[in-house]
């Protein structure tokens, strides 16, 4: 079946007909189980336990589904996977999604809950070198993962803060060489998410106060969303009820990792037994602190978006890369697969 703008609309209006938005505790079992293949934004780490717990205490099986998750190579790629067909759902960058509707007539894939909520795009730079604020990029050497998101988003945020880009070189590497090519002082700066790099740094031997600086996005007026589950059209038209549940799984995952941090990590643990459990505790800590806890979040509550915000986001994206259109927001984040908000609206620590 091939879905077009039009008939997804549509289905998904009939959809929400029959309940999509009725807020109930659980959704209903499904008479055989729905298999979706899920990939993650990155390896296996503590900020991931939600998919996990979700998946440990039934709350997957609950709703009907067999999922399984594989780790990622970025969150800009893992919209790539699931536009192109190998994967049901994806933890991905929500502007690689605009960017991808902006430049193409065929059907792309739909964010349905919302999870960071600011924005963690950032350049990471040595506490020795004198790049101190964003201007003084220019005409450096910066590198970073190709799908990187923050390096994806890079012509818009040189954009907003007015930089000249022709003097700035890109290296393009493996994602897992980029702290030590900082730390080697191979480029001068690197793209990524402030808590990836941070804790990854950390990992790598570094100290926090006193090698790393980092030039955030935000800070210049890019006052973002980034990572959402991302999942494709015909899938939500096909099978809503396995969405709903899905959303309310993973929902269902947030609330149990804020009960039990230790016990998030132990479920990441379980899958990669070689993390550094107390390392990936503190940057579950601080994703929720720093990506996850916008001032929004006590009235949408997580999952849902600012229309107002959310219109920006789309409005950068599309006039620093200049895409051929502008997608409407309702072709890149859909609220139908909520649960109810009293069921989102969390203190994140």
């Amino acid at each position: 079946m091939t879905l077009t703008r039009r008939s997804f609309t549509k289905l998904a209006t009939a959809g929400l007909a029959t309940g999509l938005t009725s807020g109930l505790a659980a959704p209903a079992l499904a008479q055989s189980k729905t298999k979706m293949k899920m990939i993650l934004n990155w390896t296996y780490q503590g900020p991931q336990s939600w998919f996990f717990l979700a998946q440990d205490n039934g709350y997957f099986d609950e709703a009907g589904i067999e999922m399984t998750i594989d780790q990622g190579k970025g969150s800009g790629a893992a919209v790539g996977q699931v536009a192109g067909g190998a994967y049901d759902v994806g933890f991905g960058d929500v502007h690689a999604l605009i960017r991808l509707a902006g430049t193409t007539d065929e059907e792309t894939p739909i964010c349905v809950y919302q999870m960071y909520n600011k924005p963690p795009f950032t350049v990471a730079v040595l506490s020795g070198s004198d790049i101190m604020t964003a201007e003084d990029l220019q005409g450096r050497k910066l590198g970073g993962a190709a799908n990187d998101g923050a390096l994806k988003l890079f012509p818009a945020f040189a954009n907003v803060a007015g930089l000249d880009t022709s003097g700035i070189e890109i290296l393009n590497f493996q994602s897992n060489l980029r702290e030590q090519m900082l730390k080697s002082e191979q480029v001068e700066g690197v793209f990524g998410y402030v808590n990836t790099i941070r804790f990854s740094a950390k990992l790598s031997g570094m100290d926090l106060d006193k090698d790393i600086r980092f030039i955030n996005y935000g800070d210049y007026g890019m006052d973002l969303y980034s990572n959402g589950m991302i999942v494709s059209k015909q899938m939500a038209a096909e099978n809503p009820e396995a969405i709903k549940g899905m959303v309310w799984a993973i929902n269902k995952g947030v609330a149990d990792t804020l009960a039990d941090l230790d016990a998030a990590v132990d479920s990441v643990a379980a899958r990669e037994p070689l993390i550094n459990k107390p390392v990936e505790k503190e940057r579950l800590i601080a994703t929720l602190q720093d990506e996850m806890n916008h001032p929004e979040l006590a009235t949408t509550g997580l999952g849902a978006v600012d229309p107002a915000r959310f219109k920006t986001s789309i409005d950068i994206v599309v006039a620093a890369d200049g895409l051929p259109r502008t997608p409407d927001a309702s072709e890149i984040y859909t609220d139908a697969f909520l649960p109810a908000a009293d069921e989102r609206i969390f203190k994140l620590l």
